[in-house]
């Protein structure tokens, strides 16, 4: 059940921006927020082993606000307070740790050598820089730029840069993996 509503999480938000897109003017706001509110609400009570309870408590804040003020413009916001959150989450990390991609790492392997704390360090620093852009890049479409830029931006370059960070970082990880074997 876990997977499933982690599997609706991403499904949604790949979808959401192509959702609000072509059902800005033909869905009211509400359904938006009632449908959203039921995929975080679904996540929290069927996978509470997530316990992001202030992503949870914010998400659901926001589809209260899209419920009673049922403006379509605010559903823009979505992406903007997504990655406003994920940058929290993983400075957060960085102060009361482990890091996020340290706690991930040891998923794999539990007894990282010295040298790779330090480097997941920096990739959750990397992240933490990643999310505050994406989030300033998603912002500023929403206020100021076509509703056909911020669906490319939202619903196709933002996933296209998460990609292509997971790639820099696999290649990064290798080189630096291969420098310590050398040692």
């Amino acid at each position: 059940m876990k997977q499933l509503v982690g599997a609706l999480i991403v499904i949604s938000g790949i979808l959401y921006p192509f959702a609000v897109y072509y059902g800005f003017e033909r869905v009211s706001a509400e359904y938006f927020a009632g449908l959203l509110a039921l995929v975080w609400l679904g996540r929290a009570l069927l996978a509470p082993a997530a316990k992001n309870y202030l992503m949870t408590a914010v998400v659901l804040l926001f589809c209260a606000v899209l419920w009673i003020f049922k403006s379509p413009d605010l559903l823009h916001w979505y992406p903007v307070i997504i990655n406003v959150l994920l940058c929290t989450v993983f400075l957060t990390s960085l102060y009361h740790g482990p890091p996020i991609i340290e706690r991930l790492a040891r998923l794999q392997e539990t007894d990282l050598p010295q040298y790779a704390v330090g480097y997941v360090r920096k990739v959750t620093q990397a992240w933490v820089v990643f999310f505050f852009c994406n989030a300033a890049m998603a912002a500023w479409l929403t206020v100021a730029a076509p509703r056909s830029w911020w669906l490319l931006y939202n619903g196709f370059i933002a996933y296209l840069l998460i990609g292509l960070m997971f790639a820099i970082e696999w290649l990064v990880r290798q080189r630096v993996k291969k420098a310590h074997e050398l040692d």
